[in-house]
């Protein structure tokens, strides 16, 4: 068997790019350092920021989870800038193994060893997580990430999914929500969930509800400024418009939990909800999820859960792509 060590892992995003270093089969992660996207004009220079940094030698092996479908040999990022060829970067960085997926579906290969520590539950039945069945994830961050993990034939062993769920169209379910979602189609046109589902999008829902409201346009900083609003300040608007979210969140992700028949559960990833702790878990995210009529008493079971960890769970992931 190839010897695959030491490994670079590293888990992009739209706004940050975390990295990691795995010495060996039976090594924990180390050397975690997170680096901000904006700072470095392409991916392989952040990378090689992070060796420096880090003072490590050049990798044998790299593994990447990153918020970006992977269709082929050229990248282009969403919600970034960077963009780049997989052979060419394995060329230029001299990697015997380079192997490039979505970063949900990296953060799904993970979800089996997440610590009970660093979960959350909001709802649902706790031992029902223990079960074989496919379980799903969903997160707001920078975007929207969807992914899912399927129980394959052998033992102990999972598929994970690698979709784009985040740009399916959204659906209203109330009066505003409508009003909503119209303010936000004639600015973009389609309204995926991501539109609203994303920090970005916390702000355009925002700034369309002072529209309905017929309040005067604000600069808003982003996510974070409207989050302390409303949780610090406890400003009615920014407060309305976390409610809201939480709305249409609790039923993408019951929608999600349906689609794949999560009786496994459902995990929340992403960099926006686990600042909403606190407040979150007695939100209205709960009765939106189980909120879909015949099939409410399926879902009642179905335990959500909030990861809520200091290191990314996605460079595990990555590290388990590498394994075959």
């Amino acid at each position: 068997m190839t010897n695959t060590f030491p490994r670079l892992l590293g888990d992009v995003g739209g706004t940050n790019a975390r990295f990691g270093w795995q010495d060996g089969s039976t090594a924990d992660i180390q050397h975690v350092l997170v680096l901000p996207c904006a700072a470095h004009e392409t991916l392989e220079a952040a990378i090689h920021s992070y060796l420096r940094l880090k003072n490590l030698p050049a990798p044998r092996t790299c593994a990447l989870g990153i918020a970006n479908p992977i269709t082929g040999d050229v990248v282009r990022m969403t919600n970034h800038h960077w963009s780049f060829s997989i052979s060419e970067m394995q060329r230029s960085l001299n990697l015997e193994q380079f192997n490039v997926i979505n970063d949900f579906t990296a953060l799904a290969l993970a979800l089996p060893s997440i610590p009970a520590c660093n979960l959350v539950q909001v709802g649902g039945v706790s031992d029902i997580s223990s079960s074989a069945a496919p379980k799903a994830l969903i997160g707001a961050g920078t975007g929207l990430g969807v992914s899912g993990l399927l129980p394959s034939d052998q033992n102990d062993h999972w598929l994970a999914i690698a979709g784009e769920g985040g740009h399916t169209t959204l659906a209203a379910q109330t009066d505003d929500e409508y009003r909503v979602i119209e303010l936000i189609r004639q600015r973009y046109g389609h309204v995926s969930a991501e539109r609203v589902l994303s920090g970005k999008g916390l702000v355009d829902l925002y700034l369309a509800l002072r529209q309905l409201q017929k309040q005067a346009p604000v600069d808003v900083a982003g996510a974070a400024e409207i989050t302390s609003w409303a949780l610090q300040d406890k400003d009615p608007l920014a407060l309305q418009s976390l409610v809201m979210f939480t709305g249409f969140l609790g039923s993408v992700a019951g929608d999600l939990a349906l689609t794949l028949g999560a009786r496994g559960g459902v995990y929340l990833g992403g960099g926006i909800v686990p600042r909403w702790l606190g407040w979150f878990e007695t939100s209205i995210f709960r009765e939106r999820f189980e909120a879909k009529g015949r099939f409410s008493s399926y879902l009642k079971d179905i335990p959500v859960w909030v990861i809520n960890a200091q290191e990314s769970p996605a460079l595990l992931g990555a590290a388990r792509s590498l394994n075959g």
